[in-house]
């Protein structure tokens, strides 16, 4: 086996195992055997070993970067289109009216997924959630593209639809959530053995408002008796929130706390509006201590809700309380590192405060946090032992400099554009800006000419007024 040195870097971010926090190495070396990483620092004796060198000069070195919760295969289709809406009668949420129009058909999924994948690895992940609908080829696509993937397919028990703009029904068929959980639970146990080495499995009902009480604890149990994480979209929208409180009398975080579902195993996506939120102000305050208490995960995707002047009040407070706190992309674009710049940006806007949370708390979020949400120790850190999975930022990028403090110039100002390599289980699948296993361009093509097929359907999946894409999406300019 050759051991790769990547040597002389200008910076590495590197774990420090004693503090239990990352820190600047400055000057040195990163050493993986294999997948895994035997040395970081100078001084390392390869004892005769057949050795590869690269030469980091001019480089930063940082652990990859852990999305917990992303929709490959069916948000790409969506950019241009659901940027500025959100329904007016549904206190401007984009779930119920908007996002049920424009959805790809069977052929649009896998250059999807192809197209997300490739963005999160130029952003610096490595390892992905991914909560996607089933669809044929799946697994060979991540396979492919060399991210370290949680396959989490989605089920539930009902439906969501509103007919008028203002009222959300539920569709209920509590038989066929069970056969989707067992489809499911298929999947995820066959990609769990997969020769990779990469592919795991997520059990993943869809949201909290769509599964019944069976379906969540049923789900809960199979992800327990198999050693796997759990996810549920949960306190997303206040339309669910007074729906659950509406059915049963106490918060979304409160009711899942009552099944016995939160726990350490347990990731809430979104988690926004809690009984304290201002958008609901419930006669309770006690979620966030639910949350802390129960050693439960918040998956926080800022992007997608602050688009609609939505906002998690606020990650700082969270981090406070003792609530593990990890890092999600959510939807387009598929970008780690502007997500972790809109996390800090919106939690000191919501905070009105400068000092609610820093860089390095938002970056170890992205890294640790969500290491330990999926119960590993092995990611999102560079130390011995752990896995070969990190990124490499050139520091003489314009937008890199001045190079004080190199993870600042990286989230606020570079981002994507000064990655130039990344190396999943220490193979190199993005060399010089370009990703090794996906031919981006073809699904971006690919998915420009789905998203057309699904604008001429949006009229007829609209049951609110039967509106075209532009009537119910306005361009940004008439066209003349």
């Amino acid at each position: 086996m050759t051991i790769t040195i990547i040597e002389n870097a200008d910076w590495i971010v590197a774990w420090d195992e004693a503090a239990q926090e990352h820190v600047y190495l400055q000057g040195t070396d990163l050493v993986f055997d294999g997948n895994k990483i035997a040395h970081v620092g100078p001084g390392y004796d390869a004892a005769g070993a057949k050795v590869e060198k690269i030469d980091a000069r001019g480089y930063m070195v940082a652990p990859g970067l852990v999305d917990v919760h992303s929709h490959l295969s069916h948000e790409p289709i969506n950019k241009g289109y659901t940027d500025e809406t959100g329904s007016r009668g549904l206190y401007n949420s984009n779930l119920f009216e908007y996002m049920p129009t424009m959805f790809g058909d069977d052929d649009a999924a896998v250059p999807q997924t192809r197209m997300a994948a490739a963005e999160l690895l130029m952003s610096g992940v490595t390892t992905i959630v991914d909560m996607s609908r089933r669809h044929p080829g799946w697994v060979d696509v991540m396979v492919a593209s060399g991210l370290r993937t949680y396959i989490a397919p989605m089920f539930r028990s009902a439906a969501w639809v509103t007919r008028n703009g203002h009222v959300v029904e539920y569709e209920w068929d509590e038989a066929n959530g069970e056969r989707e959980m067992e489809l499911a639970l298929d999947i995820i146990d066959k990609a769990a053995s997969h020769e990779s080495g990469r592919i795991h499995g997520m059990v993943t009902p869809a949201q909290i408002d769509t599964c019944s009480p069976d379906l969540i604890r049923a789900s809960h149990q199979a992800a327990k008796d198999r050693g796997m994480v759990w996810q549920i979209h949960a306190a997303q929208s206040v339309p669910e929130f007074h729906e659950i409180t509406r059915r049963h009398g106490v918060t979304p975080i409160r009711w899942l706390h009552d099944l016995g579902v939160l726990g350490p195993g347990t990731i809430v996506g979104h988690g926004i509006f809690l009984d304290d939120h201002f958008s609901t102000r419930w006669s309770t305050t006690d979620d966030l201590r639910i949350l802390a208490e129960s050693g439960a995960s918040v998956a926080h995707c800022p992007t997608v809700f602050w688009r609609r002047g939505m906002a998690l009040q606020d990650f700082g407070r969270y981090l406070r309380a003792g609530v593990n706190m990890t890092v999600g992309t959510d939807t387009y674009p598929h970008n780690m590192i502007e997500e972790m710049r809109a996390v800090g940006y919106l939690a000191r806007l919501t905070a009105g405060s400068p000092h609610t949370v820093s860089t390095g708390q938002v970056f170890t979020a992205a890294t640790i946090g969500a290491s330990k949400a999926l119960g590993r120790d092995d990611i999102g850190r560079l130390a011995p032992g752990c896995k070969a999975d990190f990124f490499m930022a050139d520091m003489r990028h314009p937008l890199m400099n001045p190079a004080r403090d190199p993870i600042r110039s990286l989230v606020y100002a570079a981002a994507d554009r000064a990655i130039t390599d990344v190396y999943v289980d220490g193979r190199r699948v993005v060399e010089n800006g370009k990703v090794l296993g996906i031919d981006l361009q073809g699904a971006a093509l690919e998915v420009n000419e789905a998203q057309k097929r699904a604008e001429k359907l949006v009229p007829q999946r609209d049951l609110v007024a039967g509106r075209t894409a532009e009537e119910m999406s306005p361009l940004t300019f008439a066209k003349k």
